[in-house]
């Protein structure tokens, strides 16, 4: 057992043993070896169960929504995304501030479970972080009540820059318009619309989602092309300014669509045109689409 568990086994008993929370989310160990789920803990005794390793990779803070209704505080344990979440949250108004208490860990990046299938534990090394990993500038928490920091890390990036998150953007911008299209048709053929990448998504936080109300005419329920492309844009506007990069969404995809290289083109689009911006950050500093400036850009009118 490495510190930062034992060190979140403590916590998380410290705080269901006097009552200060109600529930505490983390994550546990799978039915496989390089398989680390969500935990919701609610007793002392259940603490056990709670683990960090080099797979935790979900992001917890859109489990915060199952939690509105709760008298009590909940705790969770945050990474750099998820922290960033945390405060996509707060900012949409969606969660109260003080029914959270916030355990930040420094994350090295996780590695890419995938790439571990058919493997047993001992080619853990060889197994690599996960691509979204490798573009992260946030491994320490933005927003926390106290963070878990032993001196112990888990091996990851290591003392590596984060790669520009904006070369595959440039490389699809290299193409033509058609073969973008033809790029992006194939991509959006494949889709299940099983509405993973929504559902995982903290700035995905509508209570009501357009794309469970088929009588509304936007969207049918066909899984065709044209249909998926309209659901796949859609979103993407739906949470531009907004996304905080987390990556969740294209790693729940069971079809493997670059979900991130359709956001990150938004984003290198906003920061071009409003300045930079990174979501997530603060509750403060206003998506830049969240607010009118007299000096916006306007061309477009």
């Amino acid at each position: 057992m490495n510190k930062i568990t034992e060190r979140m086994r403590e916590r998380a008993q410290e705080l269901l043993a006097k009552g200060e929370v109600e529930w505490v989310i983390g994550w546990e160990k799978g039915s496989l070896w390089y398989h680390s789920s969500p935990a919701f803990v609610r007793r002392p005794e259940e603490v056990e169960r709670l683990i960090w390793d080099d797979f935790c990779a979900n992001n917890l803070a859109k489990y915060l929504l199952d939690f509105t209704q709760l008298e009590g505080k909940v705790a969770l344990f945050v990474k750099g995304c998820d922290s960033k979440g945390i405060n996509r949250l707060l900012q949409d108004q969606q969660i109260e501030r003080e029914k959270v208490y916030i355990i930040g860990i420094t994350c090295p990046g996780v590695r890419d479970a995938r790439k571990a299938r058919g493997k047993g534990p001992e080619a853990l090394e060889t197994i690599d972080l996960e691509e979204r990993c490798t573009f992260c500038t946030r491994p320490e928490p933005v927003i926390f009540d106290e963070i878990i920091n032993t001196g112990e890390k888990l091996p990851g990036r290591g003392e590596k820059e984060p790669r520009d998150r904006f070369t595959e953007v440039e490389r699809l911008l290299a193409l033509s318009p058609d073969e973008r299209y033809e790029f992006w048709a194939k991509q959006y053929e494949r889709c299940l619309r099983c509405y993973a990448c929504r559902n995982v998504c903290p700035a995905c936080n509508c209570r009501e989602c357009i794309f469970d109300r088929s009588q509304s005419g936007w969207c049918s329920k066909r899984i065709v092309k044209t249909e998926n492309e309209f659901y796949g844009l859609t979103r993407a506007l739906h949470v531009a300014g907004r996304c905080i990069e987390c990556g969740e969404c294209e790693r729940v995809c069971p079809v493997g669509i670059p979900i991130m290289s359709l956001h990150r083109k938004i984003i290198k689009d906003l920061n071009e045109l409003f300045g930079p911006y990174e979501a997530g950050l603060d509750t403060e500093t206003p998506p830049p689409l969240g607010t009118y400036r007299t000096e916006d850009p306007d061309y477009f009118v």
